[in-house]
């Protein structure tokens, strides 16, 4: 089939790649001929999924990495490691993400959603990006939510560390997602490269299972969930459609763009968090 060439000699980057929308992602760039690289924290994990897809795409190729978003020294290891056998990159799918009960704060020092969720595959996409442009056309696609639509960011208090809750700092950590998206769409433009986000939809992955009334709650709602396949489908397009070759600083849903949170509009704000980040985590501005 033409679609299993599509991406045939290409190399496509997919974090969070052992389980949920990830796993699938990585199935259906696999189909397309893509070779693909799946991290995840968990190395038994992403042993069973390359298992997994190699048996669902016979003679796929498939590397694992594992690395903890957690750790920004991790996330360093995890790109020289990826640099030093792919200096061409043309799809990198940034998905990995996660949700907490409580507030933590990581080894970095920062507040652990808001590094796993954003400054974690922002300073993972600005390491890897002379790899990215190197192989343009080349695609840059990150997994935001629907949580960004109704979410604020406060500049003077980025890791909330005043009024906590899990919608508040899910909800800016995605909307930072939206607002990296775009602001770095500007900084490549006329490259080759684009950069666009999505919401995959209410997905029925592991994200929300930590426990406790999270669970009780989750338990109730995920039968009306999509399933992980169907979750993928947005990422795969954006990750691969023909049709959208050139689009960038786009927010897709079902496929199609939409309009995204006011904030994610004005360009000043995108561009302060933008240096903010990158003082984060320790690159130039």
């Amino acid at each position: 089939m033409e679609e299993a060439k599509q991406l045939a000699g290409k190399v496509a980057i997919v974090t969070g790649g052992s389980s949920g929308i990830g796993q699938y992602t990585a199935l259906g760039l696999a189909r397309r001929g893509a070779a693909v690289v799946i991290t995840a924290r968990n190395a038994q994990r992403l042993a069973d999924t390359a298992s997994w897809l190699r048996k669902e795409v016979p003679g796929a190729v498939v590397e694992t990495e594992t690395v903890d978003f957690a750790s920004l020294a991790s996330v360093r290891d995890l790109a020289g490691r990826i640099l030093a056998r792919h200096p061409a990159i043309p799809i990198l799918v940034n998905n990995a993400g996660m949700v907490m009960v409580r507030r933590t704060v990581t080894q970095d020092g920062f507040e652990a959603i808001f590094q796993i969720n954003h400054l974690a595959p922002f300073l993972l996409t600005n390491l890897l990006l002379p790899a990215v442009r190197a192989a343009a056309p080349a695609r840059i696609v990150t997994v935001a939510s629907g949580a960004a639509q109704g979410a604020i960011i406060d500049f003077d208090d980025l890791q909330m560390s005043r009024g906590w809750s899990i919608m508040g700092v899910y909800g800016r950590s995605k909307l930072a997602n939206v607002m990296f998206t775009y602001e770095l769409a500007r900084r490549l433009e006329g490259s080759g490269v684009t950069s666009n986000c999505l919401h995959p939809g209410f997905v029925g992955s592991r994200i929300a299972n930590k426990g406790g009334l999270i669970d009780l709650l989750w338990a109730l709602v995920k039968p009306f969930a999509l399933s992980q396949a169907q979750g993928a489908e947005t990422l795969v397009y954006a990750a691969s459609a023909p049709e959208i070759a050139g689009i960038t600083g786009k927010y897709f849903y079902k496929k199609k763009p939409m309009a995204t949170n006011a904030l994610s509009y004005d360009v000043a704000a995108c561009q302060r968090l933008w240096r903010l980040s990158a003082e984060m985590v320790g690159i130039p501005r």
